[in-house]
C-alpha cells in the first residue's frame, strides 16, 4: 500500500507552528512510521520534516536518519542536494526574483537591488523578523512577462523597481491573506 501525499499527511490536523519541539518530533515519528518500510521514501520523509519544522536543521536530519535506519550522511546529502529543501529557517513569505536572461535584461537586477535594500537582506537570507526570505531563480518560464517576481504563490509580471513596495505590502503582517490562489498580477 502506498502511503499517499506526504504533505497532506503532514498537514492533517497539524498547526505545526503552534507545536513545541517535542510535539513536532512526535508528529514526525507518526509519519516516519508510515514511510519506514517504503523503498525510496527519504525525499518524502524530508518533505514532511520540513513541513513540520519549517526547515531541516541537523537534529531533524539525524532524527530522520535514525528512524529510517540510514546513514546521517546520506540524509544530509539528499537535503543539501535538492534546492527545495532548506537547512536554514525560512520566512513566513518567500519572495523570488527571476534573473533569467529575459528578466535580467528587462530590469530583474534592479528589482533585486531594491528588494535587497528594502528588506535589508541578501539573496538566500531571511529577515530578522522572520517575515521574508529572498531568493533568486534563474527562469520561471514566463519570459514574455519579464521581469517576474514570485511572492509565495503569486506571480507578478512586468515589475518595475518603483512598484516593489506594493508587492511587499501585499505580504506585510497586517495584510489579509486571500483564500483562493491568486492570478498572475501585472505591476506597472
Amino acid at each position: 500500500m502506498t502511503p499517499g501525499n506526504p504533505l497532506k499527511i503532514a498537514a492533517q490536523g497539524c498547526h505545526c507552528e503552534e507545536l513545541s519541539e517535542e510535539q513536532k518530533f512526535e508528529r514526525l515519528d507518526e509519519i516516519l512510521a508510515i514511510y519506514r518500510e517504503q523503498p525510496g521514501s527519504l525525499i518524502n520523509c524530508l518533505y514532511v520534516a520540513q513541513t513540520i519544522f519549517g526547515h531541516l536543521p541537523d537534529p531533524v536530519l539525524a532524527h530522520v536518519a535514525r528512524r529510517l535506519g540510514v546513514p546521517t550522511a546520506r540524509v544530509t546529502g539528499v537535503a543539501s542536494f535538492y534546492s527545495f529543501f532548506s537547512r536554514q529557517p525560512r520566512g513566513r513569505h518567500t519572495i523570488k526574483v527571476c534573473l533569467g536572461t529575459a528578466c535580467y535584461v528587462r530590469g530583474g537586477r534592479e528589482i533585486m537591488e531594491v528588494l535587497v535594500r528594502d528588506l535589508g537582506i541578501k539573496a538566500g537570507e531571511t529577515t530578522e523578523d522572520g517575515q521574508y526570505t529572498l531568493e533568486v531563480v534563474r527562469c520561471v518560464g514566463a519570459c514574455a512577462l519579464a521581469p517576474v517576481v514570485l511572492g509565495d504563490d503569486e506571480t507578478f509580471r512586468r515589475v518595475r523597481p518603483t512598484k516593489v513596495s506594493e508587492i511587499l505590502a501585499r505580504f506585510a503582517p497586517s495584510a489579509t491573506p486571500s483564500a483562493a490562489p491568486a492570478p498572475v498580477k501585472e505591476v506597472v
